[in-house]
């Protein structure tokens, strides 16, 4: 008897992890074994490790455009990375109490943010955006001032793609003297960088977005920026961020920046392509979606379509068992029956807001994934339909409600 073969898993939730490359993990394997000594020791088994450190350091640096080595300092992740910048500042200008950062942030920043406005005492300005995501640049404006002693504000969005004018944003805080950090996890990779011509104090990275390992990060901060450390103890890293190296992932961050560079061109180019395809023929095939966001100004690999009187969690637990993995505009997974903030920020209708899907592609997507997907949603959208209370065949789509794609 033949047995016929499952077909693989089609992988569409990159924007939360892409899977580690071959590449990375063969540069990396090394490090816990065989060259396994403390970077910062003295001794010949510790001194032979810091070469591979820095040469990770110039493969991060060429990717982002940076001059000098010590601007790179290396974190944990972004969430660390965002914490850092954001308290550094702070501590940087004491007597600057307000921060500006937009509505529609990463939690690694909002949460932050909001802590310090509710037990610190911070003036919090949170500024909008319109209904595909795009910032109040007027409003951005109006928040700037000399009490202002951060801006934190995310280069792309991670839910919808949308990218922020980020070095125009810079350029408007320079003259208040107001240290600008951007978070740019989703971005490294997929949007080009010239950081040594930029008005950006910090950034923010993670290696595991970009194919590398979870557990390392990076911060960029810019020559002559005014820092304070989130962590002391150890010397590591120019007396910024104590704690022992991880090597490992340093290297696999390295290496990871380095594949991202020379992939840029197919990310921006056969991604692209691939995402588009998915896109036009989804919104083809199901009435009553819209695809959220800035679809001129976005991430090249990413979607977020929202599917009209269904629910994120029950599209996203049917493509599971079809082996699509995807990821939901909802905060439903933890035990909120509220939308993301992203799509209340954009004022998405309630009754989309809740089926909003995010496919967010990478280079190791192919045309049959996007064969799949096209083949498999919708038939779910139909039946989640049907069991749906609101939903009847002659539900029409409001006019403001149409698809902005073309």
């Amino acid at each position: 008897m033949t047995v016929s073969a499952s077909p693989r898993t089609v992988y569409l939730d990159n924007n939360a992890t892409t899977a580690c490359a071959p590449d990375v993990v063969a540069e990396m394997l090394p490090f816990f074994t065989e060259q396994f000594g403390n970077p910062s020791s003295i001794h010949a088994i510790g001194a032979s490790v810091a070469p591979a450190i820095r040469t990770a350091r110039e493969r991060l640096q060429n990717l982002l455009g940076v001059a000098h080595e010590s601007e790179i300092v290396y974190t944990s992740g972004g969430t660390e990375s965002d914490t850092t910048a954001i308290i550094s500042a702070l501590r940087a200008y004491p007597e600057r109490r307000e921060i500006i950062t937009s509505a529609v942030e990463h939690h690694a920043v909002l949460t932050v943010c909001e802590h310090l406005a509710r037990h610190e005492g911070y003036k919090l300005h949170v500024i909008p955006v319109d209904g595909q995501g795009r910032l109040d640049l007027k409003a951005y404006e109006n928040a700037l001032s000399e009490n202002v002693a951060v801006v934190s504000i995310m280069w792309a969005n991670n839910e919808t793609g949308t990218i922020f004018p980020i070095e125009h944003l810079a350029q408007m805080a320079k003259p208040y003297g107001i240290l600008f950090h951007t978070d740019a996890v989703q971005a490294v990779g997929k949007v080009p960088f010239r950081l040594s011509n930029s008005a950006i104090d910090m950034l923010s990275l993670s290696a595991h977005k970009i194919h590398g390992p979870k557990g390392v990060g990076a911060l960029y901060l810019k020559r002559g920026v005014k820092f304070r450390p989130l962590f002391r103890g150890g010397h590591q890293e120019r007396g910024r961020r104590a704690g022992t190296e991880n090597t490992a992932g340093i290297v696999g961050l390295g290496k990871a920046a380095e594949l991202a560079q020379a992939g840029f061109r197919d990310e921006n180019i056969r991604v692209r392509s691939l995402r588009d395809r998915l896109e036009r023929e989804l919104m083809a095939l199901i009435p009553n979606t819209i695809v959220t966001g800035d679809v001129e100004q976005r991430l090249p690999n990413t979607t977020t379509i929202a599917f009209e009187f269904v629910e994120g969690e029950a599209i996203l637990l049917m493509l599971s068992r079809a082996g699509i993995a995807a990821s939901s505009g909802s905060a439903c997974t933890s035990g909120s029956l509220e939308p993301s903030h992203v799509m209340r920020a954009m004022n998405i209708p309630f009754t989309a807001a809740h089926g909003a899907t995010r496919f967010s592609l990478s280079r190791d997507n192919t045309e049959e994934d996007v064969d799949r997907v096209i083949a498999v949603l919708p038939g779910i959208i139909e039946r989640l339909r049907a069991m749906s209370p609101y939903w009847s065949s002659s539900a029409r789509a409001p006019a403001e409600f149409q698809p902005a794609y073309s």
